[in-house]
């Protein structure tokens, strides 16, 4: 499976406590009408923390529902438990996912050796390509890139992976041990085009919710060989970037989007809470210059 370009997580919206399911159609069909080059739910971005199961598959399927096949589902199955997350990879590749996305264990912070056995009794229960997704700053545990290149090595539909360590460093050596064969892709919007320039793919995007066209096009730009093209993108695009950071992610992002007008609500789930006043100025003047509100 070769999965490319800009991969956006997609938020999920609220409304009285509940998925907003009209503000989430009309978000799929923003992407795919904004050359969005696939679809990410239920990943950090999409608080799956705090989805109950039953939201989880729900917001999957409806995903897979809307999107009907025109561009890949990578569907955010990941857990701290083994079982749930063979339970929910299971679940996303019946109803026709393209892949799956696997955060590293959070919490309870399993050694090298866990994280290996623990995607691997993944990868033998399911049938489905998989995504691997490190973020030590959320999950508390960074896995090595040997840890990576032998799951790769040793599972054959572990295609890929997302990584948010931020160390480009790090990156280069999964590219180095997997012998450049991996899917590498972006888990952080600012480091996507270095990451490109170490072999990277493409990147799964917050700053894709609303500015999906122009991630894409700094992604295909560098693929084509218009690096020139690229660097003006990022630079572009870089206060955009930083600003949906400023506070922690998706409460930057679910409020640009409800600025914009795309949801209805910008609630969130407790335990995270709407912006600070001080930020929420700030975001606003950024979205100001971009003509987004």
């Amino acid at each position: 499976m070769d999965l490319k370009g800009s991969l956006v997580a997609i938020i999920t919206p609220f409304k009285n406590g509940k998925v907003d399911k009209k503000s989430f159609k009309k978000l799929i069909k923003f992407h795919l009408q904004n050359k969005t080059d696939g679809i990410v739910p239920c990943g950090t971005t999409g608080e799956s923390a705090t989805l109950t199961y039953e939201e989880h598959e729900m917001v999957i399927d409806m995903t897979i529902q809307e999107v009907k096949g025109k561009i890949p589902v990578i569907a955010g199955t990941g857990s701290n438990s083994t079982h749930e997350a063979i339970k929910l990879t299971k679940f996303a590749q019946k109803k026709g996912a393209d892949a799956c996305l696997l955060i590293c264990p959070y919490y309870n912070k399993p050694t090298q050796e866990g994280l290996y056995q623990h995607f691997k009794a993944i990868s033998s229960e399911c049938n489905i390509p998989l995504i691997l997704y490190n973020i030590p700053s959320r999950t508390g545990i960074n896995m090595k890139p040997e840890t990576v290149a032998r799951l790769f090595r040793d599972c054959k539909n572990i295609i890929g992976i997302k990584e948010a360590s931020g160390s480009l460093d790090q990156m280069a050596q999964i590219m180095k041990l997997t012998s450049k064969e991996i899917i590498l892709l972006s888990g952080d919007d600012s480091l996507t085009l270095p990451l490109l320039s170490l072999g990277g793919k493409g990147v799964i995007s917050v700053a894709a919710n609303i500015m999906p066209e122009e991630v894409h096009n700094m992604v295909e730009k560098f693929l084509e060989g218009d690096v020139q093209g690229a660097q003006d993108i990022h630079y572009y695009l870089y206060p955009l970037f930083k600003i949906l950071f400023i506070e922690t992610n998706p409460i930057p992002i679910k409020t640009a989007l409800y600025l914009k007008g795309l949801i209805s609500s910008d609630e969130l789930r407790l335990p995270l809470y709407k912006m600070q006043k001080e930020n929420l100025k700030k975001l606003k003047i950024v979205l100001k210059k971009y003509g987004l509100i």
